[in-house]
């Protein structure tokens, strides 16, 4: 989660340059719902135990069937294992190689939170605990607890079941995220406070995927 501040002085950052490849992206695909799909995960949504953790089934059928996890058609200049993530239509993929992507359906930031630009994912951490900064705590005092001791992990987390934490190319945390949430039905909406939401059994399966490092490159358009 990110303060206002720090998010605009993130985008002056990627506007000078340092991660200014979304402007330049050759990404390309036809538009959601026409996208050739050749193999949908509807059925991979049931009750997960998962480190000891219940996660509860989510009734998928309630979610526009284009926000279900799919291998679709994605023709792209990234090299496989790259994150793209577009704001504009809700999807994250996860570049497969030979034209293919893995589609996600994600929750974005609100408007005045959400960011673009590139990162690489530093590291992963399965049931992350979450610290909000203090200012998120000043708009919520509910969760001015967790500022300094940090919300364990748990079902009820707002980090869900797995985090990949996105660095700039300094080397520098950017204080974004990718990350399950509990909120499932948040999924296709702007409901975050800048990070990039997903769910919890989208999250466990992109986190399975993913190799932290430089060469992992995440771009956000």
């Amino acid at each position: 989660m990110r303060v206002r501040t720090l998010v605009t002085a993130f985008g002056i950052m990627l506007s000078l340059g340092l991660a200014s490849c979304s402007t330049s992206a050759t990404t390309t695909t036809t538009e959601p719902g026409s996208v050739e799909t050749s193999q949908i995960f509807s059925d991979s949504y049931g009750k997960v135990t998962d480190s000891g953790y219940a996660l509860p089934a989510i009734p998928i059928e309630r979610l526009d069937k284009k926000f279900h996890r799919q291998i679709v058609s994605y023709e792209t200049e990234y090299k496989r294992g790259t994150i793209i993530v577009d704001t504009r239509t809700r999807f994250l993929y996860y570049v497969m190689g030979g034209g293919k992507a893995v589609r996600y359906g994600i929750g974005i930031g609100k408007a005045g939170f959400a960011w673009k630009g590139e990162a690489y994912v530093a590291w992963k951490q399965e049931w992350p605990t979450w610290h909000p900064p203090a200012e998120m705590a000043q708009r919520k005092p509910e969760v001015a607890k967790y500022v300094e001791k940090g919300q364990g992990p748990s079902i009820t987390n707002p980090l869900g079941a797995r985090a990949l934490y996105l660095f700039d190319d300094s080397g520098r945390d950017t204080l974004f995220r990718i990350h399950g949430t509990p909120e499932w039905n948040s999924i296709g909406t702007a409901a975050s406070s800048g990070c990039i939401r997903m769910i919890n059994q989208d999250v466990i399966d992109l986190y399975s995927r993913v190799r932290p490092g430089k060469n992992t490159r995440v771009v956000v358009i």
